[in-house]
């Protein structure tokens, strides 16, 4: 009945049952944000990542911590996979999860919020103390209409931000973003605050970390990549704002250890093989160009050839079906055939649409000046691409798969769903080469 109704009633129709279920959703269970100071973090990209890092910091500096986001639910010590398919489930499912928080005596809850889930009210009725923002990007075409009206979804967080009974408001913004005065001329706080990567000196990354200097002292994360200092500058500003000791914000981020799925190595010799969320034109191009860096650098695996001409980039590369984002799959494919020496091409989620075509699509923005030298390879069968990938791979190569991260499920036609996981698929290929090699 409910699948009928979102199907077929008008979008004003569905968009009030949305704002009704969040109303009673807080009237349940007594509207449990006004005990705890709640941080909202949206954008494109990072979103995760930032409400990892906020936690790590406040717990680093003795607070209690409830977590929110696409991987993982988190209430004090008890921490469940995020298994729902979704950043923010409904069915008043955040409502209890802040009540639970509050019952638990955390002082701090930390969401991450999601245009989708903007789009459900799901945001609505929460008292929040501070809202970040952490980049935008095109993402969620087809769903919201034009980037316009995307981008006004993120900000409608600052809005409830803005109508917040809570004492002191703070809104974050990437400086760096150019999206940026789009949100800072709209908002109408006292205290808007800045990130960005002009404030950090003597950046280097290693094959496990990157350094960087900050407001004089230096800082040593477990990660890399321009997309993870903009992750680390938001959580500073965040824990700042909080008037949190900048020696704990430090010993914070030495001691994060990472989201899963996010730029995750399943092993790094005699060839490197890295899991990743990426899923958009601009994380992909990050995460390859990240990738490559570190290859070119010497930095990615342990053995001593990982430098020398001839060590390879491998991709395993597909996108959502069910009319998620279609814009962007030949940009997609453009953007790996300039990194890549060879793709494979494979099904991610396709959900009720044919997987050929969809690959297909992909292949059309594969870069005809490279076409011609360029392995490209069309692998319905996700498994199948990724152990290709891995049997084509050779000392000092780079192997990345991208597009689920560390999503513990794949969607496929009529609803259904299969139990998944591109790391485990990975240790598998590997370790079946082994034993055949």
């Amino acid at each position: 009945m409910i699948r009928l109704l979102r199907r077929f009633a008008p979008k004003p129709i569905v968009s009030l049952y949305h704002f009704f279920l969040a109303f009673l959703g807080a009237v349940r269970y007594g509207f449990p944000s006004k005990k705890l100071i709640v941080v909202g973090v949206t954008g494109t990209k990072g979103k995760t990542t930032v409400t990892e890092l906020i936690n790590t910091i406040l717990e680093v500096a003795g607070y209690k911590t409830a977590v929110l986001n696409s991987a993982r639910f988190k209430i004090g010590d008890a921490k469940q996979p995020n298994t729902t398919g979704t950043t923010m489930p409904g069915r008043f499912f955040i409502q209890k999860f802040l009540r639970d928080a509050a019952d638990q005596r955390c002082r701090y809850a930390i969401i991450e919020v999601t245009s989708q889930g903007i789009i459900q009210h799901r945001h609505r009725f929460i008292d929040f103390d501070s809202a970040i923002l952490t980049n935008l990007a095109p993402e969620h075409i087809e769903a919201h209409g034009s980037f316009e009206k995307y981008r006004r979804s993120k900000l409608k967080l600052f809005r409830s931000l803005m109508k917040s009974r809570k004492p002191r408001r703070v809104a974050i913004l990437n400086g760096d973003d150019k999206n940026f005065l789009y949100f800072r001329e709209r908002l109408k706080l006292r205290e808007v605050l800045l990130f960005t990567a002009k404030a950090v000196k003597e950046y280097q990354e290693k094959a496990d970390e990157m350094q960087f200097v900050f407001d004089r002292l230096r800082i040593t994360m477990n990660s890399f990549g321009q997309c993870n200092l903009e992750n680390a500058l938001a959580a500073i500003a965040f824990a700042r704002s909080r008037d949190i000791p900048m020696g704990i914000i430090c010993d914070g981020l030495t001691k994060f250890s990472g989201v899963p799925g996010r730029f995750e190595f399943v092993q790094r010799s005699p060839f490197a093989v890295i899991v990743d969320y990426a899923h958009t034109p601009d994380s992909l191009s990050a995460i390859y160009a990240a990738v490559k860096r570190l290859q070119e650098n010497g930095n990615l695996n342990l053995i001593t050839n990982f430098h020398e001409p001839g060590t390879r980039f491998l991709c395993v590369l597909g996108a959502s079906g069910g009319g998620r984002d279609a814009w962007k799959r030949p940009l997609m494919g453009k953007i790996a055939s300039d990194f890549c020496d060879e793709i494979m091409l494979t099904t991610e989620d396709p959900h009720d649409e044919d997987p050929e075509k969809i690959i297909k699509d992909i292949r059309t923005g594969v870069n005809p000046a490279v076409s011609g030298v360029l392995d490209v390879y069309e692998v319905v069968d996700r498994k199948k691409a990724i152990a290709m990938a891995i049997r084509h791979a050779r000392p000092g190569d780079a192997v990345i798969i991208t597009g689920k991260g560390s999503e513990p499920w794949m969607f496929l036609a009529k609803g259904q769903k299969i139990p998944w996981s591109d790391k485990e698929t990975a240790r598998g290929a590997i370790d079946k080469q082994e034993m055949n090699s």
